[in-house]
């Protein structure tokens, strides 16, 4: 798999995960928050991969 591939998938799972907490969180905000935090970490990871 390349480096682009991949970083297009960490990508797309961060913008899931930013969904996800952006529809969570008027019901669950712990579980929104999480989904949050690890959104930002997917997107960072995909950022740092590209750059790399």
């Amino acid at each position: 798999m390349s480096t682009d591939v991949s970083a297009l998938i960490l990508l797309a799972l961060a913008g899931f995960l930013f969904g996800g907490a952006y529809s969570l969180f008027k019901t669950s905000r712990p579980l929104a928050v999480t989904l949050a935090v690890c959104g930002v970490l997917a997107a960072v990871g995909a950022i740092l991969w590209m750059a790399n």
